[in-house]
């Protein structure tokens, strides 16, 4: 199971550099940001617990000291549920650097056949569309993760 985000304690992965931080949208009471709220815990839970770490939008909208250092120290991936991309204004505004941003409506629209509904409990099709999200993170955590390619002269 993967380390949660724990306030004092920065994330490292097995090679002891920080690990990823997944900032997802924190939309409560829309069925968006439910999808960003699952595909970061299938991420951090399941597909790559080794090497991400989910940071909580609420503490970086607060101010909290230890969210902010974590998003300033690792790679970020940003997953908003509308147009206002809190979760990307949010990291940026904290000084962090957002490696790659998931707009969840701009990939509904890639899978128009995956139609969340619901809030509390995401339909299949919530939880279909919050799979596919997590595995195409999933991948950009491993080009993230991958090591430098030496430059040639």
């Amino acid at each position: 199971m993967s380390e949660r985000f724990e306030a004092g304690k920065a994330g490292k992965d097995r090679k002891g550099t920080p690990r990823i931080c997944v900032v997802p949208c924190s939309g409560i009471g829309k069925s968006y940001g439910s999808v960003t709220r699952e595909a970061a815990y299938v991420v951090t839970e399941e597909l790559r617990p080794e090497a991400t770490q989910i940071v909580p939008l609420s503490l970086l909208v607060l101010g909290d000291a230890d969210a902010q250092a974590a998003v300033r120290a690792a790679p970020v991936i940003t997953l908003d549920g509308c147009k206002l991309a809190c979760a990307s204004v949010n990291v940026r505004q904290a000084g962090g650097t957002v490696a790659q941003e998931y707009a969840v409506l701009d990939f509904y629209r890639q899978h128009r056949d995956l139609k969340p509904q619901g809030i509390a409990e995401l339909n299949e099709g919530g939880l279909a569309l919050a799979r596919a999200l997590a595995e195409e993170i999933a991948a950009t955590c491993d080009q993230l993760d991958a090591p430098e390619e030496p430059q040639h002269a």
